[in-house]
C-alpha cells in the first residue's frame, strides 16, 4: 500500500526531472539550438496546458453529474484549431509582426497602445484567472488526501490548507526559476515550454491508462461498458444525460472563447510560435490529443458510479478505481497525470498573468517617476522588471490559495472552470473586433470591456462565493432592494437559464452592443487608425504604416537607453544591424520614423507595447501626427495603403541608393586625397632614410670620421635607417601578399591567453614608454583557437601599440574584454581616450589611412589596412565600435567544430 510518504517523495522526483528537463532545454536554447525545441510536436504538446485538472480529473466528475455534456469542453477547442485556421493564422501573424508579449499586450497595441486597455485586460485576466488557480490547487490538493486518508476510519481528510501553501509555494519557485530567470526580446521561455511537453505526453499516457484498466480490467469490455452507462442513465436525475440544445451551444462557445482569451492559451499559442507553420501540424495533432484525452471519460465514470460506494466524489475516480483495486502503481501513474495537468497550467498561467502585471501596471508606475529624465536614468529597467515578474508570480499565485480559502474549495471542479471561462471570455470582443473592424475604437473597446466584466461579477463571479461570501442569501433571491429584475442569476426577468449560460449571454451580449455602439459614436485617434490598419491589413502589408513625426534625438541616447533594457552586447548587434540596412555600416543609425517604429517593437517584447511607446516617447520628446497623415489615415482604403506601401517602399530604396552613392563619393575623394598624400609622403619615407645611408656611407668611405666614437656613430645612423627602410618595405610587402590571396597560413592550437600575453610582451617597450596600463581578465580568456596565432597575434600587436600611441587621455588605460556570443568569439579593446572622430570613422581601416601626425605615429598607415586583410583570411572580422567611452575595436573570430582552414577542431579542447 502506497504511504503519503511515499507519494510525496515520488512527486519530488518527479519535480527534479522537470527541473532538469528545463534547465537542459534553456541551455540549449542559449547555445541557439532550438530546432528540436521549435518543433511543431513541441509546439503542439505545449497547447495541451488547455488540459489542466479539469480535464483530467474534472471531465470524469462532469461526465457523472451531466452525462455527455462534458464533451462541450473539448468541442470548442476542436472547433477553433479545425474551423477557425485562418484566425489563429492572423492573430498569430499580429503577434510576431507586432511583438506583443500578453493579450493585454495585443489589446493595448491595437487601441492606439493605450496602457489604460492594458491594464483593464491585465484584471480581468487576473480575477478570472483566480478562480482558475484555486482549482489546480483544490485538485492537487485533493489527490494528496485520497493517499493521506486512513482507509479504516473511511474518508477522513488531512489538512488541505497546509497542503495547498505548500503547492502553491512549490509551483511558484518553479515558475520563478525558468519563467523569469532572465529577459528575452521576444519572450519566449523554451525550458517552461519543453517540460510542459513532457508533462503533456505523462497526463496522456496517465488517463489511458487508468481507462484501459477501467475498460478492461474491470468493466467487462465493450459491452460491460455500455451496460454500465445504460444504469447509469437510469439512475441519473431526470434530464441529466439528455442533450439540451442551447446549453451545449454556449458551452462550446465558451470554451472555443476561452481557448483564445485565456492567458496561458495566448502565451503558449501566439507568444511561443515561432513559426506560422507550427499552426498547420497543431490544426490536427491538437484535436487527436483531446480526442485521446476524452476517449475514456465515460467508461471511468459510469463504472466508478457501478462500483464504488455512494459518496465518492466523481472528481477523483480516476484515482480512487486503481485504489480501490489496490492498483498503487497505476494510482500513482495517474496521480501524476493530475499533478501534471494542475502544474502546467499554473506555470504557464502565473508566467503570462505576471508578464500583463509587470507591463502595464508596475512598469508604467515605475515610469511615471522618471518623467523628464535621459537614457541613462533606465539603468536599472531590467532588474526592476524581473523583480516586478517575480513579485507578481508570488502575487497571482497567492491570489489563487485565497480564493480556494475563502469559496472552501467544495465546488465541483468543472463549475470554477466555467467560471474563469466566461470572465477571461469579455475580452473577445475587443480582440477580435480589433482585429477585423478597422472601426473599432479605444472608447468602444474599454466601455466593452468594463460592461462584461461587471455583468459577469455580479452574475456569476460573485454568486461562486455562497452566501456566506459578498452576496447574501436574500439578494441572491430577490435582488438588491428587493428589485426582481436585477437578481444576480436571473437578470432582467429572465429565469431557468443555467447560471454560466445566463452570465455568458448577458455579459457577452451587453460587451459587444456597448463596443459596437460607442465605437460607432467616437472617431478612433490617428495613432488608433494606424495601428488599426495595421492589423486588420497585417496578412496583405509588405511593411509597417508609417507617419508619425518624431523631434530630434541623437542615435547615442536611443543606444543607451536600448542597452539598459536588452542588455548590452544585444542592444549594440541591434543597432549595427539597423545601421548596415540603412547602409552606414560603422555607424550607429539615423533616428528615422521606420528605425523608431522598429526599436519600439523591439522592446515592446520585453516591456510590453504600451511601456516601450511611453519609454520612447521620453527619449523622442514627445509624438506627433501631422493633417495630412490623419487624412490620408481616415480616408484610405485597401488599394491606397497597397499603393503607399509601394511608393513608400521605392522612395525608400532610392533614397538609400542616393545616400550609398553620395558616401562612395566622398569616400573616393577621401581616398583620392590619400593617395596623393601617400604619394607625396612614401616618397618623403623612402628619399629620407637612402639620403641619410648615402651621405654617411661616404663620409665613412673617404676617410671623414678618423675618431672611432663618431665612425660607430655614423655606422649606428646607418643600420637604424636601413631599418626603418625595411620596416617601410615590409609593410607594403605584407600587405600586397594578403590583398593578393597569397599568404600561407599556419594553423595551430593554443589559447587566447597566450597570445594576448605574445602580444603584450611585443609591445611591453611602448606601453612602458606611455605608460599605459592593461586591464584583462585572465579567467575568460581560457578559450582554445585553432588558428594562425602568429598572424592573430599581428592583429593584437598593432591595436594595443595604437592605443598606447593614440590614446590622448593623461593615463592612459586600455581594456582587452574576451567572450564567447553566437558561435563567435569576441575581443575588445577599448581605451579611455577621445576615440575617433565621426567624419573619419569610415576611412580607418583603409591603406594610407592616419588621424595624427606622421612622425609622432612613426607609422605609414597600413597598420589597419593590414589588420583587416588578415582577420578577413582568418574567416573573422574587425571592426570600430562607436558609441563607447572612447577608442573601441573588435576582433571576431569563429567558433565551433569546424575550423575555417577544412579541418575539424579537436572536441576536447574547449575551455581551459
Amino acid at each position: 500500500m502506497l504511504t503519503f510518504n511515499t507519494l510525496v517523495g515520488v512527486c519530488f522526483l518527479y519535480v527534479i526531472m522537470l527541473f532538469l528537463v528545463a534547465f537542459v532545454a534553456d541551455k540549449r536554447a542559449r547555445r541557439s539550438k532550438v530546432r528540436f525545441l521549435s518543433s511543431p510536436m513541441i509546439y503542439t504538446l505545449s497547447l495541451s496546458v488547455y488540459c489542466t485538472a479539469w480535464t483530467f480529473y474534472g471531465a470524469v466528475g462532469y461526465a457523472a453529474r451531466s452525462g455527455l455534456e462534458f464533451v462541450t469542453i473539448y468541442l470548442g477547442p476542436t472547433l477553433v484549431m479545425i474551423g477557425w485556421w485562418w484566425f489563429l493564422r492572423k492573430l498569430v501573424r499580429v503577434g510576431r509582426s507586432q511583438r506583443v508579449t500578453s493579450i493585454a499586450d495585443l489589446v493595448s497595441s491595437r487601441y492606439g497602445k493605450s496602457n489604460l486597455l492594458g491594464v483593464l485586460v491585465t484584471l480581468i485576466a487576473v480575477i478570472g484567472t483566480t478562480p482558475y488557480i484555486a482549482l489546480q490547487l483544490q485538485s492537487v490538493t485533493l489527490s494528496f488526501a485520497v493517499f493521506a486518508r486512513d482507509r479504516s476510519a473511511g474518508w477522513v481528510i488531512p489538512d488541505l490548507e497546509q497542503t495547498a501553501i505548500w503547492v502553491a509555494g512549490g509551483l511558484a519557485l518553479f515558475t520563478i526559476l525558468f519563467g523569469t530567470r532572465n529577459l528575452d526580446v521576444n519572450e519566449r521561455h523554451h525550458g517552461v515550454v519543453t517540460a510542459i511537453a513532457v508533462e503533456a505526453v505523462v497526463k496522456l499516457v496517465a488517463l489511458m491508462a487508468v481507462g484501459i484498466f477501467v475498460v478492461w480490467g474491470i468493466g467487462g469490455g465493450a459491452q460491460g461498458i455500455s451496460a454500465a452507462m445504460n444504469e447509469a442513465i437510469q439512475a441519473a436525475p431526470e434530464g441529466a444525460w439528455s442533450l439540451q440544445g442551447g446549453r451545449w451551444v454556449g458551452l462550446t462557445f465558451l470554451s472555443a472563447a476561452a481557448f483564445l482569451t485565456l492567458p496561458r492559451m495566448f502565451q503558449v499559442l501566439v507568444v511561443e510560435n515561432v513559426d506560422e507553420r507550427q499552426l498547420a501540424t497543431a490544426s490536427w495533432a491538437f484535436p487527436l490529443y483531446l480526442f485521446l484525452m476524452s476517449l475514456f471519460v465515460i467508461p471511468i465514470a459510469v463504472v466508478g458510479l457501478a462500483i464504488l460506494p455512494k459518496g465518492e466524489n466523481p472528481d477523483l475516480f480516476v484515482l480512487t478505481l486503481p485504489l480501490y483495486f489496490e492498483r498503487d502503481g497505476l494510482a500513482m501513474l495517474a496521480f501524476l497525470g493530475g499533478f501534471s495537468s494542475a502544474t502546467s497550467m499554473v506555470i504557464v498561467a502565473s508566467i503570462a498573468l505576471a508578464t500583463m502585471v509587470s507591463n502595464h501596471i508596475i512598469m508604467p508606475l515605475w515610469l511615471s517617476t522618471r518623467l523628464g529624465v535621459g537614457a541613462s536614468e533606465y539603468r536599472d529597467a531590467r532588474q526592476i522588471l524581473l523583480s516586478a515578474r517575480r513579485l507578481s508570480i508570488v502575487g497571482i499565485l497567492a491570489l489563487g490559495y485565497f480564493y480556494y480559502r475563502i469559496s472552501g474549495g467544495g465546488a465541483a471542479l468543472a463549475a470554477i472552470g466555467l467560471i474563469s471561462f466566461a470572465g477571461v471570455a469579455q475580452v473577445l470582443p475587443a480582440m477580435a473586433g480589433g482585429l477585423f473592424w478597422r472601426g473599432a475604437s479605444r472608447s468602444g473597446a474599454v466601455a466593452g470591456l468594463i460592461t462584461g466584466f461587471v455583468i459577469w461579477a455580479y452574475t456569476l463571479f460573485l454568486p461562486s462565493f455562497g452566501e456566506a461570501g459578498v452576496m447574501s442569501a436574500s439578494m441572491l433571491a430577490d435582488g438588491p432592494w428587493g428589485i426582481a429584475a436585477l437578481r444576480p442569476q436571473a437578470l432582467f426577468g429572465v429565469d431557468g437559464l443555467d447560471p454560466v449560460v445566463h452570465a455568458l449571454f448577458w455579459s457577452l451580449i451587453l460587451n459587444c452592443s456597448v463596443f459596437v455602439s460607442v465605437s460607432l459614436l467616437s472617431f478612433p485617434s490617428p495613432l488608433e487608425r494606424l495601428q488599426a490598419a495595421q492589423f486588420v491589413n497585417v496578412l496583405d502589408q509588405s511593411g509597417p504604416a508609417r507617419g508619425r513625426s518624431f523631434n530630434a534625438a541623437t542615435s547615442e541616447d536611443l543606444l543607451v537607453m536600448a542597452q539598459e533594457i536588452m542588455g548590452s552586447d544585444q542592444a549594440q548587434a541591434w543597432f549595427q544591424a539597423q545601421a548596415e540596412q540603412q547602409g552606414k555600416q560603422g555607424y550607429l543609425p539615423d533616428t528615422t520614423p521606420d528605425f523608431i517604429g522598429r526599436l519600439e517593437r523591439e522592446l515592446s517584447g520585453l516591456v510590453g507595447t504600451a511601456t516601450a511607446h511611453a519609454m520612447i516617447g521620453q527619449i523622442l520628446g514627445g509624438t506627433t501626427v501631422s493633417v495630412d497623415d490623419l487624412l490620408a489615415v481616415a480616408d484610405e482604403t485597401q488599394q491606397m495603403l497597397e499603393q503607399t506601401s509601394q511608393l513608400e517602399a521605392k522612395q525608400l530604396e532610392l533614397t538609400t541608393t542616393a545616400r550609398q552613392l553620395s558616401e562612395v563619393n566622398e569616400k573616393l575623394t577621401q581616398l583620392s586625397i590619400q593617395k596623393d598624400a601617400f604619394l607625396s609622403q612614401i616618397s618623403h619615407e623612402l628619399r629620407t632614410p637612402m639620403t641619410s645611408i648615402r651621405a654617411f656611407s661616404e663620409i665613412l668611405r673617404d676617410g671623414g670620421a678618423n675618431d672611432p666614437e663618431a665612425a660607430a656613430r655614423h655606422a649606428s645612423i646607418i643600420h637604424d635607417e636601413s631599418v626603418r627602410l625595411t620596416r617601410l618595405l615590409d609593410d607594403l610587402l605584407d600587405l600586397s601578399v594578403l590583398e593578393n590571396g597569397q599568404v600561407q597560413l599556419y594553423p595551430r592550437r593554443e589559447v587566447m591567453r597566450d597570445v594576448l600575453d605574445r602580444a603584450i610582451a611585443a609591445t611591453s617597450s611602448v606601453i612602458d614608454q606611455e605608460k599605459m596600463h592593461i586591464h584583462r581578465n585572465r579567467s575568460d580568456e581560457g578559450i582554445a583557437l585553432y588558428t594562425d596565432t602568429d598572424r592573430l597575434a599581428q592583429v593584437f600587436i598593432n591595436l594595443i601599440s595604437n592605443a598606447a600611441k593614440y590614446c590622448d587621455a593623461k593615463d592612459k588605460r586600455l581594456a582587452i574584454r574576451v567572450r564567447q556570443r553566437g558561435g563567435r568569439l569576441q575581443v575588445d579593446f577599448v581605451d579611455n581616450g577621445s576615440g575617433v572622430p565621426l567624419e573619419s570613422q569610415s576611412m580607418i581601416f583603409e591603406k594610407f589611412s592616419r588621424l595624427s601626425d606622421q612622425a609622432a605615429a612613426g607609422g605609414a598607415g597600413l597598420g589597419l589596412a593590414i589588420c583587416r586583410e588578415i582577420m578577413d583570411k582568418l574567416d573573422g572580422s574587425i571592426t570600430y565600435l562607436p558609441g563607447q567611452s572612447g577608442a573601441a575595436f573588435r576582433v571576431t573570430l569563429p567558433v565551433g567544430t569546424q575550423s575555417p582552414f577544412g579541418r575539424t577542431w579537436p572536441s576536447d579542447i574547449n575551455h581551459l
